[in-house]
């Protein structure tokens, strides 16, 4: 097989020639530190991985007044930005002695709400949240922009990019920050400490701001139609069982999540769930939210909670899974037959079947050559 058919077959629960393994999002400091500043793609090639092509690219509704930000340069796994006459998103760097700082401003007619975002060389985050009144989602409501899917340049892409691998997507996600689900990109502009506060004293917000985020969501998958996606992800780590109990997860997260891969698979789109934390409390829960695979299961050595073993006989029916992998450990300060073990462990405990992509369960910084090497080859040999 190619390593794009590995791939499907995996997606689609159905044996693939081998055991498909790949990594989630490379470091752009990985590849700069360690590897010489190599791209994806030739660092997939030099130690073997099933590749996979990010592509995320955003197109403007021009007859709602739409345009590309003439400012905006897209940064890691980041489409152009939208933005309207309405919605302008300005930045001013911050002078900070230790971290990248920059403020956001997202001026509207109404109100400039502000962010602020901070960065150092593995990764950024987010120090001051956008919504800082509850009435400031009123204000993303009446002006955000709603992207839709560049469907043209996707296509471009995926043909070039051929039978090589996987093409990859996301839902889209707020601007400057956020991520898939509507929980997690909730999270992000609020904070996650006061969201799950607010989910006791103001459901009903909450779940306004919920509609508000999946409208605008909503307009991108919507938008999806005859992209040649593989998958596209959705979800997020804020809706894992380390963070938030079964109760929020029920009335706060799967049913808009749920909602949001109908309507992606009715634009013809496989949907990948990730969930980097606490996964074993949610396991039938998360299948429930009828995506196509899920992610990453991590180890509890990695502060996560999965069982591998148990995981795949509860869920393995259901859905793909991808991870599993402890890189923590078996990336950096151990032996090669330790690292390998660790592969036929992860296959003897989700291979059987077929629909597992065996992955490091989420993205990782450091890592010795000869390990990442020695976990690809194992990995090769793991045959159906």
């Amino acid at each position: 097989m190619t390593s794009k058919q590995r791939f499907i077959a995996a997606l689609e629960r159905r044996l693939p020639d081998r055991l498909p393994v790949t990594t989630h999002h490379v470091m752009p400091f990985f590849l700069k530190s360690k590897m010489n500043g190599i791209s994806n793609d030739e660092f997939f090639d030099y130690f073997g991985f099933d590749p996979i092509h990010w592509v995320i690219w955003y197109k403007p509704d021009t007859a709602k007044g739409e345009y590309f930000d003439p400012y905006h340069v897209p940064g890691y796994l980041e489409a152009r930005r939208v933005v309207s006459d309405n919605w302008r998103i300005e930045q001013t760097i911050i002078p900070d002695p230790q971290y990248s700082t920059v403020r956001y401003n997202f001026i509207t007619p109404k109100k400039t709400l502000s962010m602020v975002l901070q960065s150092n060389e593995y990764t950024s985050w987010v120090s001051e949240r956008l919504v800082k009144e509850k009435s400031d989602i009123d204000i993303i409501a009446a002006y955000a922009t709603a992207p839709k899917c560049d469907v043209e340049e996707v296509n471009r892409q995926a043909e070039a990019y051929g039978e090589r691998g996987m093409v990859r997507g996301f839902i889209n996600f707020f601007d400057v920050y956020g991520q898939s689900g509507c929980w997690q990109d909730a999270s992000v502009l609020y904070g996650i400490e006061d969201l799950i506060m607010a989910t006791y004293e103001d459901p009903e917000w909450v779940h306004a701001f919920h509609k508000i985020l999946f409208a605008r969501k909503e307009v991108f998958i919507k938008s999806l139609k005859g992209a040649k996606y593989d998958v596209v992800e959705h979800g997020g780590g804020d809706a894992s069982s380390t963070v938030i109990s079964p109760s929020i997860f029920d009335e706060f997260v799967a049913p808009y999540d749920t909602r949001l891969t109908r309507m992606a698979h009715e634009a013809g789109q496989r949907v990948v769930y990730h969930t980097c934390g606490g996964m074993m409390q949610f396991l039938d829960k998360l299948a429930d939210l009828e995506v196509d695979a899920l992610e990453t299961f991590t180890p509890g050595d990695m502060g996560g909670d999965t069982i591998l073993s148990e995981a795949k006989k509860r869920i393995g029916s259901r859905v793909c899974m991808i991870g599993g992998f402890d890189q923590f450990h078996f990336f950096k300060g151990c032996s090669v037959e330790e690292t390998r073990k660790a592969v036929r462990r992860c296959f003897q405990d989700a291979g059987e079947g077929g629909g597992f992509i065996l992955s490091p369960s989420d993205h990782f910084f450091d890592a010795d050559r000869e390990l990442l090497k020695a976990f690809v080859d194992e990995a090769r040999k793991c045959v159906y």
